[in-house]
């Protein structure tokens, strides 16, 4: 692993840091002035919910990549091991595992950590170490638990009535909500939730499509903007924070100012960043090389009616998951095709992950696609987007180096 830090340019980043500190410690204020905190899983429309109604929520799968980042995942993986759990599974469930059970009362926590919870949430939604890791800390945590299930249906297969079905399953929750903490939902702040939330997905997609220039005003090293996206949907801090991103990065597209004096080569990332190492992405830098699209980014494209507020959330509940990892290989394909066109992009890095097979499943075939339809080369190289030890820095830079050196020459 690189010992050095992520260059990052974006000025926004300084801002960022404090978003991140604060919503750690908006947590530990809740708990302290005796507001319900919950634990749920990410990326779903649980979150606007929760801000209308004034509970703090926290994300255990958002948390193990600062802890990946800071480098407290190891003693976590240690954790979970003496427990019992195989260093087979995903390193976002060993982490937190580990963490939740054995390591969240540890004192000095980079952020404070993360404060217990008054009630934990699962959501049926997701991908399996997700599910599984809720099911451990239910029984851990002997807290109220509010539990559902919604389909895993592919995203161009939702209907209507897997949408009305998501709408009961939140109706429910609703319910259990307002019994566990005394409050009632106010269906004009939801609206209000769900129209930031909307509108931080506009302006994400506009940030995205920043980088189609040429140079790329910014690239995957500052892909952590996206904490907004998982942490503060619903809330003005999210639209705030990404309306003074796409000023930042509309400017140096105005002036021709890219990530690096002279972009040669415009790359694609497929699958999770390796948080332990996001100085990765600056590696390609050394060959005039950018990664200006990823697979990852592509989670928070989609728009929400503030109209039909319980619609909108079961719809985001629903497709969120799919369209990272659940998504169909036909459905992936014809994204990353896109992405490629829309991006002008030269070449593909392809990370066959070990904590994550359902996203590295079908890269095999995203491979012969590029080459046969696109004639976009590829390499691919095995890591995990949690665990270092998995990742072999020596290999990525052979198989990396001799990938840019055909690219160049082919340009």
């Amino acid at each position: 692993m690189m010992a050095d830090k992520t260059v990052k340019r974006l000025q926004a980043n300084k801002a960022l840091r404090q978003i991140i500190a604060d919503f750690y410690a908006d947590g530990h204020r809740a708990k302290e002035e005796g507001r319900p905190v919950g634990w749920i899983p990410p990326m779903n429309g649980l979150i606007e919910l929760f801000y209308a109604m004034d509970i703090h929520p926290i994300f255990p799968e958002n948390w193990a990549p600062i802890c990946a980042a800071i480098g407290t995942n190891a003693r976590h993986f240690a954790y979970a091991a003496a427990r019992g759990y195989s260093g087979d599974l995903c390193g976002y469930f060993r982490n937190n595992i580990g963490y939740a059970l054995d390591g969240i009362d540890e004192a000095d926590q980079p952020l404070g950590g993360l404060p217990r919870p008054d009630f934990l949430i699962s959501f049926g939604a997701g991908c399996i170490p997700t599910m599984k890791t809720f099911q451990v800390l239910c029984d851990h945590y002997r807290v109220p638990t509010f539990r559902a299930d919604l389909p895993q249906v592919a995203m161009e297969d939702i209907k209507e009535h897997h949408i009305a079905y998501g709408v009961s399953q939140i109706e429910r929750l609703v319910e259990f909500l307002e019994e566990l903490t005394g409050r009632k939902l106010d269906l004009d702040r939801l609206s209000r939730a769900v129209a930031c939330t909307d509108e931080a997905c506009r302006l994400w997609d506009e940030i995205m499509d920043t980088r189609r220039a040429v140079p790329a005003p910014f690239s995957a090293a500052e892909i952590g903007i996206m904490f907004v996206m998982v942490t503060r949907h619903g809330t003005p801090i999210a639209v705030d924070f990404l309306r003074d991103v796409l000023a930042e990065v509309r400017e140096k597209v105005r002036k021709g100012e890219g990530v690096i004096p002279h972009e040669r080569l415009r790359l694609f990332w497929d699958n999770i960043p390796l948080w332990y190492n996001m100085r990765l992405f600056n590696y390609f830098e050394k060959w005039e090389a950018v990664v200006v699209a990823e697979t990852y980014s592509a989670a928070w494209t989609m728009r929400m009616d503030p109209e039909r507020p319980l619609e909108s959330i079961a719809y985001k509940s629903l497709v969120s998951y799919p369209l990272v990892s659940c998504v169909s290989l036909n459905k992936r394909l014809e994204l990353i095709e896109k992405a490629v066109r829309d991006y002008r992009i030269d070449g593909a890095v392809l990370h066959s992950n070990r904590s994550c097979k359902p996203i590295s499943m079908g890269q095999m075939d995203i491979q012969k696609m590029l080459a046969e339809k696109l004639s976009v080369p590829s390499v691919m190289f095995d890591g995990d987007h949690m665990d270092g030890e998995r990742f072999t820095m020596a290999q990525f830079q052979a198989r990396v180096d001799a990938f840019m050196e055909m690219l160049l020459e082919r340009k």
